[in-house]
């Protein structure tokens, strides 16, 4: 049986981004990239909502991410990934699946397979969803040290 894995990078005061989706902030250094290595290698599925999704299939099968980080450009563009969303019709980053319809019903069909465990990266709208229906069984979250005072709160959305 599987369990859902959601990580996320926070500012002290608990934005993940900032008022214009700046994430020019997060650290990302030796020991980040080894603890990420871990995380993805230990994942059977990577899961995405849509706006992650975009943003890390822009770069990540691009030059520049096979040329400045290729351990994780590798690890990235082989692990099977899924990108929940209603809006994309269609994707073309290797080894993705779209899928358009109940997220929960979804994740909760995989995490009954064998297999590895499912990681979440980011996509805080998908994780407040599956928050509220139970379905994320770990917390990762990785403070960085700088205070934004404003932006994106890693949990808007919850009562």
């Amino acid at each position: 049986m599987q369990k859902l894995i959601f990580q996320m990078l926070i500012s002290l005061d608990g934005y993940y981004e900032g008022l214009n989706h700046e994430i020019d902030w997060h650290v990302v250094e030796d020991e980040f990239n080894d603890y990420a290595h871990n995380l993805i290698q230990s994942a059977g599925i990577i899961l995405f909502g849509r706006v992650t999704y975009q943003m890390m299939a822009s770069f990540w099968p691009s030059a520049v991410a096979l040329r400045t980080d290729p351990v994780t450009a590798k690890l990235m563009n082989e692990t099977p990934k899924i990108v929940f969303s209603k809006t994309l019709k269609t994707v073309d980053w290797k080894n993705t699946t779209l899928i358009n319809t109940d997220p929960v019903k979804e994740i909760s069909r995989l995490k009954k397979l064998p297999g590895k465990d499912l990681v979440m990266l980011a996509s805080s709208d998908l994780a407040v969803s599956l928050l509220k229906e139970g379905v994320i069984d770990e917390f990762q979250v990785i403070i960085n040290p700088i205070i934004l005072g404003s932006g994106k709160s890693l949990f808007k959305g919850l009562d």
